[in-house]
């Protein structure tokens, strides 16, 4: 077994691994595993996506002139954290700019996350400081991946997001992984957004016009998850497609700050629409809760 940290409180316990300072599991309180176990057909549980969300176009950032290689969702989610701080309900974990990461971001950071139990919620918050001396652009994303189905013997399709104010805004889509321009009919009807392998064809739903700050995923007879989130900006829902038009056994629940670049975006990396923008010795925080209800 890796070096994963177990949280407990009697409600809910979770474990996180230091590589990629990844949750890779999440139980009820009659153990009960409600997250994706990383099966070959997508081997991740919930990773960390920094400093990008999505994928640059031609995975090239471009800094004063300069190219540098980044693969989709920036390289947090591949690097080994080291340990701040383990307790019983708690954890918190550090990741520094060094040779490697500067081959491919050239900018100076510390980058936290930290995991906290509360009753019956799991919060994630995510830190990203500015440690050098120009502004820092950057992006964070979660990625959570949870059970679909929710229970034994539910269908699929009896599964809804339901959200917590009605999301009349359009979606946005990707091409290659890239952003398309054009807006695209939400699926979603009020506040409710059914759930069917369908509506993933064409890879994630985008809601980069969110106007909820939460999300109940629920079906009838199973346990309820809401996800909730501060300082995120957009929402991605997402699964894996099968060749056979199926999908995973896992639905992800996404909150964003920052996307995939749009598709005619060739431009410095600093002007990428959603990033964030952090001066010298400041620092931005975002967190997200998994709550069970």
């Amino acid at each position: 077994m890796m070096d994963r940290h177990v949280l407990s409180n009697g409600y809910l316990s979770a474990a996180v691994k230091p590589d990629g300072a990844e949750l890779c599991s999440l139980r009820d309180a009659e153990g009960t595993e409600l997250l994706w176990q990383a099966h070959a057909i997508w081997p991740r549980h919930a990773p960390v996506l920094f400093p990008i969300v999505g994928r640059l176009k031609d995975d090239t950032l471009l800094h004063r002139g300069r190219s540098y290689r980044m693969t989709q969702h920036g390289f947090a989610r591949d690097r080994r954290f080291a340990w701040l701080n383990r307790t019983a309900t708690s954890c918190r974990l550090v990741l520094h700019d060094d040779g490697e990461t500067r081959a491919a971001y050239p900018f100076a950071f510390r980058f936290e996350v930290a995991f906290a139990l509360d009753d019956d919620a799991l919060e994630q918050t995510f830190t990203v400081v500015n440690t050098g001396r120009e502004e820092l652009p950057a992006s964070v994303g979660a990625h959570p991946a949870f059970v679909w189905p929710l229970a034994e013997g539910v269908a699929k399709p009896a599964h809804v997001l339901a959200f917590e104010q009605p999301e009349t805004g359009p979606i946005r889509q990707l091409e290659g992984g890239l952003l398309l321009q054009a807006a695209k009919p939400s699926p979603i009807r009020g506040d409710t957004l059914s759930l069917a392998p369908s509506l993933f064809a064409a890879d994630a739903l985008i809601l980069d016009q969110v106007a909820s700050r939460s999300v109940r995923y629920t079906a009838p007879g199973a346990e309820a998850i809401e996800v909730s989130w501060d300082g995120f900006q957009q929402l991605g829902i997402w699964t894996r497609m099968t060749a056979d038009d199926e999908c995973a056994d896992f639905l992800c629940i996404e909150p964003w700050h920052g996307t995939a670049s749009p598709a005619d975006f060739a431009g410095e990396f600093r002007d990428k629409p959603g990033l964030m923008l952090i001066p010298p010795g400041e620092r931005r925080t975002l967190t997200m809760r998994i709550r069970l209800c």
